[in-house]
């Protein structure tokens, strides 16, 4: 379910959490449905439980999680968390646009790519929506 890119600059619990997020967005972890245990996913990952559990915690914080005493974390997904991630998008969007200005890449190139990025997902059949 989770595979971890060890030369990902990021940390551990930074690539549980986008890779959750992505899972509960796309649907592949129903509404209400049952997180995987700390301690189990843990041990399938070969790394600490604490990194977990600071995935889980910034799930929860951010809503994308929801945790029952005694029973384990829970999906919480509703359509405002599309609108979140999507925000986190255009963030990294300008991010990135900034960053080409100031390597001078042209406006036209930059678009350019960003368009034939888009065509290559459609392609995949992973584009969902035109936004």
């Amino acid at each position: 379910m989770i595979i971890l890119d060890y030369r990902d600059t990021r940390p551990l619990y930074e690539q549980i959490v986008d890779k959750f997020q992505n899972l509960i967005i796309q649907g592949v972890l129903e509404p209400n449905s049952r997180m995987p245990s700390v301690r189990s996913l843990a041990v399938e990952l070969s790394i600490n439980p604490n990194t977990i559990q600071r995935a889980y915690s910034e799930l929860e914080r951010t809503g994308f999680i929801y945790t029952v005493k005694g029973r384990g974390n829970f999906v919480a997904y509703d359509d405002s968390l599309r609108e979140v991630r999507r925000a986190e998008l255009y963030e990294k969007l300008e991010a990135l646009a900034k960053e080409a200005g100031e390597l001078g890449v042209p406006r036209a190139k930059l678009a350019e790519r960003l368009l034939a990025g888009a065509a290559a997902m459609t392609e995949e059949g992973s584009g969902r929506g035109t936004e």
